[in-house]
């Protein structure tokens, strides 16, 4: 580890440390009372200002100081939540949050977010009152486990100090850790009373390593802060260094445990004990005095007199025994989790595609010389490649929740702003998907969310008017449907008006006179380019953008967007994604001599084309048990040269409610595809979403099943199917 990297570390967690602080804000605005969540917030201050002493980020450390002293009031009870607090703490999280992507871009703060840092102190220290500084908290412990604390001379010495023994690790310094610099920021919780450097792992001059650390101290420490605070402040070292912290008041005894616990002479450690001034020399020798049975036997080590005499520690060191034991325990859970760099994961997946090419390549020579061992090498190793390929996509996949919790701010801010009550549900947060599709559906939604706010749900008088809750709902839900993901949007306001959205299509010529469209096409008209209803322009919507970039968006991502709207009760919008952009199983079908892929978990059944469908050739569309089903041959739609084979196959393929069959020559079996996008100049082109490389070295088109369904089911050729519709 480097500085870098550390620093590296630290703009990551602390990005998600200010994540959580957002969420936990939200939520305490609904409960007040709730002192996990205070506490999380606490902390979450508490450790990006701790981190950013240690890299002498001094904007950050000031600005936190004076947000995490209002939340320390706020966990004391001296201050009450309100909403005025909730609004001043957001805005202090994005203010660090800016304050975190400067260092983050190794840019100099911008003079208007100076600024805004120092008017967000100013509007802080109103909750401070005329200290400005968090209220002291005096520890309080059981007058039974007092040690009173008598100088030499007969007089008191101080009473409410800590004592921290630090042995730094060898590798501090190589790991770009000043040793110092946690010196320094533990002078920030308190008063450092005096300090002991020890140099016993100090080799000869000869022997020394300039590269090491050989620094150790001992310090007494006058702070109201908890142990967990003093804690937090090593926690960058803690794995590499010895750290022992025994609170103010401690017994006799647990001074003696910490003596034998520590490295070094237990008479030298005694007496830094002393010249820090949390032990007397009085209290010293009474303890070692223990180590004699009556005078008569050898000195022993003082934890084995200690063990002997079963002498328990109090509860406060029991406590923070117990402490430590979770916080080890903590940390052994996190050694599980690692961070990787999303460009890694891509590369990742990147040489899994091409292991895949190489594979069916192999596996195509091993058919081709038909040698019975290179057939079966070839069905291991494509098994295997198999199960890389599924390990190597769940590394990608993340769940969903992340991004619908960043709503919960933009429902609050929103519903602000318009003066209305607006409540956001939130469900399927557990589902997953390609993390690139996460990074990209955020705008999308994000414009969805604004519009169902602003001209979905009504004002409260309305709502009240028409017998409905003064208190809208807008709801979030995402669930896994024939291999893709569904995330809707619904929201209980007034609905769409199918009138005016025609009226509105027919004056910018979207729509002829007298035509006749479902409501479906009308609903979907929305999404056209510059189209709006809005009688007035506001800040979040009217201007006539937004619904079109949301389909243009969605279609670059290999999806669909449709909508459903009733009258009086409310609007969804449904989004469909393909749960991956990578890599998919395939179905590979032949037309001539080209070779065409359609995704397999869209591939319901394959039936022989019979006899009689064939003739029909004035209509397109066959019973399917029953079913009407629509269908189209490829070789008319992609102009594929040569005669008609003697028999024909039809691929059945459903996308959501809606079922197509796709006409093709052959069919060639399964295929781990790998998907590789359309340059610029075939990006156009209607039923195809991208190309693969087949194991001959031949390129294979993917088909864009979704595309070619709605150019099926609007095609003028399909007769008494107006119901079986798939929205533009």
């Amino acid at each position: 580890m480097n500085l870098d990297a550390a620093l590296q570390t630290f703009i990551a967690e602390s990005r998600e440390l200010l994540q959580n602080m957002e969420q936990a804000l939200l939520r305490i605005e609904q409960t007040p009372d709730d002192t996990d969540t205070l506490n999380a917030i606490f902390r979450a201050a508490h450790t990006i200002k701790g981190s950013a002493g240690l890299f002498g980020l001094d904007d950050i450390v000031a600005f936190t100081h004076v947000a995490e002293s209002v939340l320390d009031r706020v966990r004391s009870g001296q201050q009450a939540v309100d909403g005025e607090l909730v609004a001043v703490l957001l805005a202090s999280a994005d203010h660090m949050t800016e304050l975190v992507d400067s260092v983050a871009n190794e840019s100099a703060l911008a003079p208007d977010v100076r600024q805004t840092g120092q008017s967000l102190m100013d509007r802080l220290r109103v909750y401070l009152g005329e200290v400005g500084t968090p209220p002291a908290v005096a520890a309080k412990l059981p007058a039974q486990y007092h040690m009173p604390h008598t100088a030499e001379g007969g007089g008191q010495v101080e009473t409410d100090l800590w004592h921290i023994s630090l042995r730094f690790g060898p590798d501090v310094l190589r790991n770009g850790m000043d040793p110092l610099s946690f010196i320094r920021y533990l002078g920030t919780l308190g008063d450092i009373h005096h300090i002991v450097t020890v140099f016993d792992g100090m080799p000869a001059a000869a022997a020394m390593d300039p590269e090491s650390c050989y620094l150790g101290f001992e310090i007494s420490f006058k702070s109201s802060a908890d142990k967990t605070a003093i804690e937090s402040v090593f926690d960058f070292v803690s794995d590499d260094c010895q750290i022992r912290i025994l609170p103010p008041r401690s017994k006799i005894t647990e001074y003696l445990l910490f003596i034998a616990d520590m490295p070094g002479e237990e008479l030298r450690l005694g007496e830094m004990l002393v010249r820090c001034g949390t032990l007397t020399a009085s209290e010293l020798q009474t303890g070692l005095a223990m180590q004699h049975a009556e005078g008569t036997e050898p000195p022993r080590p003082i934890g084995q007199v200690l063990a002997d005499a079963q002498l328990a520690p109090s509860p406060v060191i029991a406590a923070a025994l117990e402490k430590q034991r979770q916080v080890k325990e903590s940390r052994s859970n996190e050694a599980h989790l690692i961070r990787v760099d999303a460009d890694k994961l891509d590369q990742l997946i990147n040489l899994v595609g091409e292991l895949i090419i190489a594979g069916a390549g192999t596996t195509l020579i091993a058919q081709r010389t038909g040698a019975s061992d290179l057939l079966e090498a070839t069905a291991t190793l494509s098994r295997l490649v198999e199960q890389v390929r599924d390990s190597a996509l769940t590394l990608r996949m993340v769940q969903i929740g992340a991004t619908f919790n960043r709503f919960q701010r933009v429902v609050r801010d929103v519903s602000k702003e318009l003066g209305k009550d607006i409540d956001l549900v939130i469900s399927g947060a557990e589902t997953e998907l390609d993390k690139t599709v996460v990074e990209r559906i955020g705008d999308p939604l994000t414009h969805l969310v604004r519009n169902s706010m602003d001209h979905g749900i009504e004002s409260a008088e309305v709502r009240l008017a028409r017998g409905k809750p003064a208190k809208g709902t807008l709801k979030l839900n995402a669930y896994h449907d024939a291999g893709s993901i569904v995330i809707e949007v619904s929201d209980d306001g007034g609905g769409l008006n199918k009138e005016r959205i025609l009226q509105k299509a027919t004056e910018r010529g979207l729509v002829s006179e007298g035509a006749t469209l479902s409501d479906q096409e009308i609903y979907n008209l929305i999404f056209e380019p510059g189209f709006s209803t809005a009688e007035v322009i506001s800040n979040l919507s009217g201007r006539g953008v937004g619904m079109d970039v949301v389909r243009r968006n969605i279609e670059a991502l290999r999806g669909t967007v449709d909508l459903d709207s009733s009258p009086g009760l409310g609007s969804t919008v449904r989004i469909r994604l393909p749960l991956t952009l990578a890599i998919i199983d395939g179905f590979l079908v032949g037309v001539g001599n080209a070779v065409y892929v359609i995704p397999l978990d869209m591939v319901v059944e394959c039936i022989e084309l019979s006899a009689a469908d064939r003739d029909a050739s004035d209509r397109r569309y066959l019973n399917l048990r029953g079913e009407v089903l629509p269908y189209r041959r490829l070789r008319e739609h992609f102009e594929v040269p040569g005669p008609l084979p003697r028999r024909e196959n039809i691929v059945v393929v459903r996308y959501g409610q809606l079922k197509v069959g796709l006409v093709v020559d052959k069919l060639m079996g399964e295929f781990q595809t790998v998907i590789k996008p359309l340059g610029k100049v075939f990006s156009q082109i209607k039923g195809v979403g991208g190309f693969t490389i087949l194991g001959s070295g031949e390129v294979a088109l993917i088909l864009d099943v979704p595309g070619l369904m709605n150019q099926v089911v609007s095609s003028a050729e399909i007769q008494g199917s107006s119901s079986n519709r798939l929205p533009a």
